[in-house]
């Protein structure tokens, strides 16, 4: 498992500077760097009583803490790398590291092959500001993002095969999309009702962060109680049923790769809750959007998987009036509106305008 560069921050990082790692045509792979101290908190939870820790190096990085490579020895004298994901960002931290470890271990019981079987995840013994780790199975990174088809079909049986322990929407405790919280610590027989109070939790952090705007968050009001019923409640009325599948929730594609040791895709950093996930390019895809070719291919296999696992889907017309609206939560993730910067861009627009007629 691998993460890629950035900033610590309460408010968040630049996410635009992950970007910028990027190879052609791929994602740069995650580098060994110099020693990594390891907290006694960590060595307590390893997997394996009477493991020792040999060495431990920075591996990669992430955007929102560090990441490190460790390698032990079992009582058996064998040798066994775990990977390591530390976050300080006080009660953030925490449930953004909480989060990914139940993510994690939802989705690795029913698709193990597919995602890292995490081991533990607690508080560092001693750190200011608060600190949090994920220990984990270590994986060797190779190709990012994967080959596309295998990743459709891995993506796919995990759709397909996962079970709401409830039958309903939501999940056992709150998840995070990047460093905000989800609405996830509940359930909903009503896929709509769990999306319209995600999207309303999400305008409410854009309104904190950056204030009233009068029209937009008229226009948000409009959208949670005319536009969300009327495009999302047609899915389960009339004999219509949708199935609760459990979601990474925050898939793109750096949070993807390829097992070196294996060939098979895995995915990793996931906010996951049972939510409509395959069958259409809704909650699982809204981070995918406006992406590369490599998604384009993810979309396109998709599309054919449901024509076979889930043919009824309805009109595609419809489908098309419903992409926008999942895209939404995702949009708002790291702020949404700024209102600061469109008169930044007001600003800026003027003196053009003022450079031109002075020409």
């Amino acid at each position: 498992m691998s993460e890629q560069p950035g900033n610590e921050s309460k408010d968040g990082p630049d996410l635009g500077r992950a970007g910028q790692e990027r190879l052609e045509g791929s994602i740069a792979p995650p580098q060994v760097g110099s020693v990594f101290i390891v907290d006694p908190t960590v060595l307590d939870s390893l997997p394996i009583p009477g493991t020792e820790l040999v060495t431990a190096f920075n591996y990669g990085m992430s955007l929102w803490g560090r990441t490190a490579k460790l390698v032990c020895r079992l009582p058996t004298g064998e040798r066994i790398n775990y990977f390591l994901k530390v976050t300080a960002l006080d009660e953030v931290g925490k449930a953004m590291t909480e989060g990914e470890f139940e993510s994690l271990k939802e989705m690795h019981a029913t698709t193990p092959v597919f995602v890292p079987k995490p081991f533990a995840w607690g508080r560092y013994s001693k750190s200011e500001p608060e600190t949090h780790f994920l220990l984990a199975e270590f994986r060797n990174v190779g190709e990012q993002p994967p080959d596309p088809v295998k990743f459709t079909a891995r993506l796919a049986e995990l759709h397909r095969t996962s079970r709401s322990p409830t039958g309903k929407f939501g999940f056992h405790t709150t998840t995070c999309h990047a460093f905000l919280t989800q609405i996830t610590d509940c359930w909903e027989e009503s896929w709509s009702r769990l999306f319209q109070r995600q999207l309303a939790h999400m305008v409410s952090l854009d309104q904190e962060r950056n204030g009233k705007w009068q029209e937009f968050h008229a226009l948000c009001d409009l959208t949670l109680e005319k536009v969300v019923p009327r495009l999302l409640e047609p899915l389960q009325s009339e004999g219509r049923s949708i199935k609760p599948c459990l979601i990474h929730g925050d898939l793109w594609d750096e949070n993807t790769a390829t097992d070196m040791d294996t060939g098979e895709p895995f995915v990793f950093d996931a906010g996951s809750m049972y939510d409509k996930g395959m069958g259409s390019k809704d909650s699982e895809f809204s981070t995918l959007a406006d992406c590369d070719m490599w998604l384009s291919s993810v979309f396109d296999g998709m599309t054919e998987l449901c024509k076979t696992y889930f043919p009824n889907e309805l009109k595609q017309a419809q489908q098309g009036l419903r992409n926008p609206l999942h895209r939404q939560p995702s949009a708002n993730k790291d702020g949404g509106h700024d209102v600061g910067q469109e008169e930044d861009d007001e600003e800026e627009e003027e003196e053009e305008e003022e450079e031109e007629e002075e020409k």
